[in-house]
């Protein structure tokens, strides 16, 4: 007799390997819906439909599976940060609103937003992992920042503020609503993402804006 099984129930029949991309997905779904710390490798290797000698063979721990996530999907999404800068023409104020609401656009509805609650929330538990996002992703974005501030301060666009410490701030309520969507949500009242990311630029730019009356 011969078995046959629907699509979703025998994909690992189709194929003796996925490809690592299909293997990283997986993973990224899990991860969100169970969290880091309850999902096993072989809750992995079944959802993306291989073996889990397979999975081994593309990666030994979920700790490089995650890591592989940031590494493949986030990383470029921050060298793409950098072409936009290096190429962009404008004022300071109008790169870092390119630059935030641009990388909130691409951020937030894409699965990918689920990993800075992920990092925040094993930290304790897995801090290598923490320590390797803040040095990759990060202080990256961060650095990115810090660099446009500086430049609108020295062009005299912006008020001579800790250049570093703006950066924080800038990046604050970006990260805190990331971690709210994927933690607090289903229990608060929800937002219009785009008048809230509207309504910080705003605020935070007109903080920063020189005040040519007080300069003199």
């Amino acid at each position: 007799m011969i078995l046959k099984c629907k699509e979703h129930q025998c994909r690992w029949h189709r194929r003796k390997e996925a490809r690592p991309e299909e293997i990283l997905d997986a993973a990224l779904d899990l991860f969100t819906e169970k969290g880091f710390n309850a999902t096993r490798m072989v809750d992995v290797a079944k959802q993306a439909g291989v073996s889990k000698g397979t999975l081994y063979l593309y990666f030994e721990s979920k700790e490089l599976l995650l890591q592989e996530l940031v590494r493949t999907m986030i990383s470029p999404m921050v060298d793409e940060a950098e072409e936009v800068i290096n190429q962009f023409q404008g004022n300071s104020a109008e790169l870092l609103d390119t630059m935030v609401t641009g990388w909130w656009e691409s951020f937030w509805h894409n699965k990918l937003s689920a990993i800075p609650k992920l990092i925040v929330s094993e930290a304790g538990n897995f801090p290598d992992l923490a320590e390797f996002y803040v040095d990759t992703i990060v202080k990256r974005v961060r650095g990115l920042f810090e660099k446009i501030i500086q430049q609108g301060i020295s062009a005299g666009e912006f008020n001579p503020v800790n250049h570093k410490e703006a950066a924080r701030l800038l990046m604050a309520p970006v990260i805190q609503a990331s971690i709210w969507k994927f933690s607090l949500k289903p229990f608060d009242d929800d937002f219009d993402e785009k008048s809230y990311i509207k309504l910080h630029l705003s605020i935070f730019l007109n903080g920063l804006k020189r005040d040519e009356k007080n300069a003199k």
